[in-house]
């Protein structure tokens, strides 16, 4: 039986900022051009592997609205990770993320990963948007934070998505594996390892 890691993130940020999308393009491949606003939260999985361990991902897209942030206070504490997205052609979007990250801090555990994605860059290279947020400034705000990483991405034309998020389940999976080599018992809250039988193979 091979067994497989279980990790928990959620996706925070404004509204308007991408999020729905990029978890449909990780999870899906896909992109709506239309999507309607989050209400509450949606849910997607996917499994992949780091340096040949099995890991599913279970990812929780949260609102940006004020009105449901009590909801998504509600999931912060199962999170391993939080993915925190702004809108790097619109700065109000990357200023509000001082309050995600105060947010994060207030409702999520003390070693939880947090990962800041730039997202909409395909928008500045088509001319539809003028950039707002240059990415060194995300890059001192990521290092000021005590942030895990940071990537632009794109989720209308896919670009650094899969990069992204995986590099971003890179430092999950390198921060359990460090804790489990350090102390043999250690079983995290919201980590877990599941046994997944091997799939048979089928006849053609």
């Amino acid at each position: 039986m091979d067994q497989e890691l279980l990790f928990r993130i959620i996706i925070v940020g404004d509204t308007g900022v991408g999020k729905s999308c990029l978890l449909l393009r990780f999870s899906e491949g896909s992109f709506k051009e239309q999507h309607n606003v989050t209400i509450g939260v949606e849910f997607g999985t996917k499994s992949v592997n780091i340096n040949s361990q099995p890991v599913k991902l279970q990812i929780w897209d949260t609102a940006g609205q004020e009105s449901f942030r009590s909801i998504t206070r509600s999931f912060y504490r199962r999170a391993d990770a939080v993915l925190l997205v702004y809108d790097a052609t619109a700065r109000h979007t990357f200023e509000n993320c001082e309050y995600w990250i105060e947010e994060i801090r207030q409702n999520a555990s003390m070693d939880v990963v947090v990962y800041l994605v730039g997202n909409q860059t395909d928008l500045i290279e088509s001319g539809e948007e003028q950039r707002e947020v240059n990415s060194d400034e995300a890059e001192t705000f990521a290092k000021k934070h005590n942030l895990n990483g940071f990537c632009e991405t794109s989720a209308k034309n896919g670009k650094n998505v899969e990069e992204a998020f995986m590099n971003f389940c890179k430092v999950l999976y390198d921060k359990w594996k460090q804790k489990r080599d350090s102390e043999p018992s250690f079983q995290p809250q919201g980590l877990s390892l599941v046994n997944v039988p091997k799939k048979k193979k089928k006849c053609c």
